[in-house]
């Protein structure tokens, strides 16, 4: 099998050839068909999603038998600064991977967002909730979505949420910066969702990448808690001598007018998983715990 990995330098991509490289994940071991694969990583440089004519040609020269896009605008507040860039990325880039993918009869694997979603609600969102997206992020990821359902016959949406693996930026290595720099954090209580381990998510991608359960997926850590409550959590586990205090999104808003809207709920069910190939994915305290056994303290595992 040969997969084509797109944002193969981001937080996902990484993990997703580690795991292909080793033949294993901290879950156990990927499926069989994959411990051969070939692997094309590619990021910006080397592929422009943006470009369908670049994107066609280069798909049709590999022919990978599956696509997983991991590439994205990720910065929230940018995105509503740099719309036309956001728009480029977030929603043509997957509309021209879905096109390419087509052509040879490949699967796209696109990574998507809980940010689609409107923020409203209290009971964990599953496959079947309509998407509202309120953000110029979430609206940029829900038409990707819609262009590789449109363009693409066998393809995989993953939606995900408040990710962080071993390698780039994150939420967790900003707060242990942050507090071993501050040494007070304040962080949002009124604003809930999953917190998703790279390493869980790569690995039931990898799943859905030897299945035919073609299909719109949550995957995310199980368990619900704030931001508050995972940066706690994050400071407890690093050691780091500093207090975390929560606050409202209000009082975050007023602080820092510059910020775009973030969903107040955004927990997802896993619903699909555990009705296809199976969820696995590790309450979210046990994937953190486990992250901080694993992670050197930089950007690779110890």
């Amino acid at each position: 099998m040969k997969i084509l990995i797109t944002g193969c330098n981001g937080q996902l991509g990484t993990e997703l050839q580690a795991q292909l490289r080793r033949g294993e994940s901290e879950l156990g071991p990927i499926p069989d068909r994959l411990k051969n694969a070939t692997v094309l990583p590619v990021d910006v440089d080397q592929l422009d999603i943006t470009d369908r004519a670049e994107v066609v040609n280069f798909v049709r020269r590999h022919q990978p038998d599956t696509i997983i896009n991991c590439a994205a605008f990720t910065n929230v507040d940018g995105c509503e600064t740099s719309k036309d860039a956001a728009f480029k990325v977030n929603a043509l880039g997957p509309r021209n991977l879905a096109i390419a993918a087509d052509k040879i009869n490949a699967r796209l694997i696109h990574v998507s967002t809980d940010y689609v979603f409107s923020g409203e609600g209290d009971t964990p969102l599953d496959e079947c909730d309509l998407p509202a997206p309120r953000s110029a992020y979430g609206t940029t990821k829900l038409l990707g979505e819609q262009y590789v359902q449109r363009f693409c016959r066998r393809h995989f949406i993953v939606r995900t949420a408040w990710l962080y693996g071993y390698n780039g930026k994150n939420f967790v290595k900003t707060m242990i910066n942050a507090g071993k720099k501050f040494g007070k954090l304040t962080v949002v209580n009124d604003q809930l969702g999953n917190p998703t381990n790279a390493v869980d998510l790569a690995h039931h991608i990898l799943k859905l990448a030897v299945s035919h359960e073609y299909g719109t997926y949550h995957c995310t850590g199980n368990g619900i808690c704030s931001w508050y409550d995972f940066a706690a959590e994050i400071i407890r586990l690093a050691g780091v001598e500093a207090t975390v205090a929560p606050c409202t999104t209000a009082e975050y808003a007023a602080a820092h007018p510059e910020a775009a809207s973030r969903p107040a709920w955004s927990a997802l069910d896993n619903r699909m998983l555990r009705c296809t190939v199976g969820d696995e994915m590790r309450p979210w305290q046990q994937a953190l715990a486990a992250y901080f056994e694993h992670w050197d303290g930089e950007n690779g595992t110890k």
